[in-house]
């Protein structure tokens, strides 16, 4: 199954989108549709070669004009500011000026002529083409009523105030989309390649791997790669939300999307674009709010039955409104039109998924990649979160602190010797902290018969003896100590190590329980080091000697019986609980290709800070969205009571339509603000 992904133009509508995704999907060929208005893309898999003609074709049933192409094009000015001044002008002309009725006449059919053209060609076909209807016939049946009806000055007062607010809502929704892509602007389009000792300069997307690359001061680093050539200082804050520069010379890796302000380098490349990290990143970012919510999919169901619902009420209060009161023809006209201006559902459609878009283009500027509108939901209503101890809550650094032989046949070096020769062979931290003890690294080839047991430690044969290093299980000692040696299962001495706690662990924990969410701790290591960091961090649960089998089945029992809980890991090791969690989250995720797919959110920088920041964004964007809902229903609603009962006229409809969705649109913004 291929996915593709092309721009869509010329859309200016979010309930149009709507409308346009319903439509792909009926289409056999064409699976997982989704029209994203706040990036305006249209994606979809398909196992067949489907042309974009034959894509255009069904878009263009829905809406007239809106196409999809693999470049974006300009898009072309759907509301004419000149054309509405003249319109303006030759409709006040022919209501203030004396003059004979045809000519009065005359001017009116000119100035609605010239307001309602393109919305009035627009309605119709849509009619014809896929029998549906939106906003453009609601305003066309309103402001041709009202001038039927004679209403003309306030038929164009709705007109005109709908168009300014178009234009203005576009600006605003504009300005929105500038403000996310600026946030998450990490693609250099353009590299400095040597050529023959020349710099040519090519597309991002033309470089290959070996390629030598010239970065300059002040330019993105187009690319993953190792500099081969000067050191600088390099601005990563783009991809992992900190401020601290980053000092890297000869040999070091630099990662694409890292800013260099610093001296002019060189680097080698190590991966073609597709696979760099900024593309990486982009293109999650970009796919990120396809995956709707369940607000999202619960108004995009209801705006499917709510027009055609909203134009048979107005036809019910024309008719029955005179017949159950003592209301005129005319008057009961004019209630309707109103209502029918009242009652498009632009806000609603726009200001929901803006939020969640906005919402996750800040986070990805704090370092928090969120790979979902669903998952930014979900996370402010998760009731526990679980921690891998090691490389989560702790550094994973560890070191040797102190080595207590219990027996006389050993001296504390022989001990050392037997535990390096062992731990040469492993890539464990801890075997890495072993290693320390003595700066000569001892011959192992007398080392036989080696094995690894997960979550146990190792054991090996060494003259003829079975030597065990590891936990209480595998060395069968239960004296309180980290690590043991036992030698043909005598124990032979034990060894603490000191696994530090990340600086911030005990405050990010704090202020985790204040939100009442309830704390674990997943541990590999023996109990009695599990309950000491536990305890001093202020965990709620720990659980300790656990296989990664273990980690698994108990996220089972705790998610069993909670609605959504959260596992926080490091991206490799805890790979299978972070793709099974309701919510992943990865720590330290840069560069990290397992990270990046097991989990739901990346911490793109080993910061634990970060998960509280991400509950705050995932409360603060929820309470934004409620906060439109509340105001746009409510304001809809109670001025569609109003003019049923002859209480609001044309001009508090326009209010209730554009000016609404406006202010819904500037509330959002309110996000941007928050965490600039």
């Amino acid at each position: 199954m291929k996915k593709f992904r092309y721009n869509i133009n010329n859309l200016d509508c979010a309930n149009c989108a709507r409308k346009i995704e319903d439509s792909l999907s009926k289409n056999d060929d064409l699976i997982n549709v989704c029209v994203n208005f706040n990036t305006m893309k249209l994606s979809y898999e398909c196992d067949r070669e489907v042309s974009v003609k034959e894509v255009n074709d069904i878009i263009n049933s829905i809406e007239p004009g809106v196409f999809i192409s693999n470049e974006k094009v300009d898009k072309k000015k759907e509301f004419h500011l000149s054309i509405l001044i003249v319109a303006l002008v030759v409709g006040l002309i022919g209501y203030f000026v004396n003059m004979p009725k045809f000519l009065k006449i005359g001017l009116y059919v000119v100035s609605y002529s010239l307001f309602l053209y393109r919305t009035t060609w627009n309605a119709i076909k849509l009619l014809f083409k896929s029998k549906t209807i939106n906003e453009n016939l609601l305003i066309t049946i309103s402001c041709v009523g009202a001038l039927v009806i004679g209403e003309v000055l306030e038929g164009m007062m709705v007109i005109t105030l709908y168009t300014i607010g178009k234009i203005l809502e576009e600006k605003a929704i504009n300005n929105s989309r500038r403000s996310i892509k600026d946030l998450i602007d990490i693609k250099e389009p353009y590299a400095n390649r040597l050529v023959d000792k020349k710099e040519v300069q090519v597309l991002v997307e033309d470089i290959e791997i070996g390629d030598i690359l010239i970065v300059k001061k002040g330019e993105k680093i187009p690319v993953d790669g190792v500099i081969t050539k000067g050191n600088t200082l390099l601005d990563t804050s783009a991809l992992t939300g900190e401020s601290e520069l980053l000092k890297v010379n000869v040999n070091d890796n630099v990662l694409s999307g890292s800013i260099n302000v610093g001296d002019v380098i060189e680097i080698k490349v190590l991966e073609l674009f597709e696979n760099s990290t900024v593309n990486k990143i982009l293109e999650l970012l970009e796919e990120a709010t396809d995956k709707k919510t369940k607000t999202e999919t619960l108004i995009s169901k209801i705006s499917k039955v709510y027009t055609p619902l909203v134009i048979v009420f107005a036809i019910t209060i024309i008719f029955f409104m005179p017949i159950l009161s003592n209301v005129s023809r005319d008057d009961a006209v004019y209630r309707a039109l109103t209502f029918l201006v009242i009652a498009c559902p632009c806000a609603i459609a726009i200001s929901v998924p803006l939020s969640y878009f906005t919402g996750i283009g800040v986070a990805s500027k704090k370092g928090i990649l969120i790979k979902g509108s669903n998952f930014l939901d979900n996370l402010s209503n998760s009731k526990n979160i679980i921690f891998d101890k090691t490389g989560t809550l702790t550094n994973g650094s560890f070191t040797v602190t102190d080595i207590k032989v219990t027996d006389e046949n050993y001296s504390k070096d022989e001990v050392i010797d037997i535990l390096m020769k062992g731990e040469s062979l492993s890539n464990h931290p801890i075997a890495k902290s072993i290693m320390k003890l003595k700066n000569d690294v001892p011959n192992s080839k007398d080392v036989k018969n080696y094995r690894e047991e997960a979550g146990k430690g190792i054991s090996f044969t060494l003259d003829g003896k079975k030597v065990s290093i590891g936990n209480a299980l595998l060395c069968g000692c239960g004296e309180d100590a980290m690590l043991h040696l036992s030698i043909d299962n005598k124990h032979i001495a034990s060894i603490s190590i000191d696994d530090g706690v990340k600086e911030n662990s005990k405050e990010v924990i704090d202020v985790l329980k204040s939100l009442n969410i309830k704390t674990f701790m997943f541990t590999g290591d023996n109990k009695d080091v599990a309950l000491s960091i536990g305890k001093k961090l202020g965990i709620d649960n720990i659980s300790y000697e656990m296989l990664p089998t273990d980690k698994f089945r108990c996220y089972e029992d705790i998610a069993s019986k909670s609605s959504i809980s959260v596992f926080v890991g490091d991206g490799i090791n805890d790979a299978p609980v972070l793709k099974r969690a309701d919510i992943g989250i990865s720590m330290g995720g840069v560069g990290s290709d397992s990270a990046i797919e097991a989990s739901d959110i990346v911490l793109m920088k080993d910061d634990l800070t970060r998960i509280p920041l991400a509950y705050d964004i995932s409360k603060y964007t929820k309470k934004i969205i409620k906060q439109n809902l509340i105001f746009a229903m409510g304001i809809k609603l109670s001025i569609l009571l109003c003019s049923v009962f002859g209480l609001a006229n044309m001009w508090l409809a326009v209010f209730a339509d554009t000016g609404v969705t406006l202010l819904t649109i500037l509330n959002t913004l309110r996000i941007l603000r928050k965490y600039k």
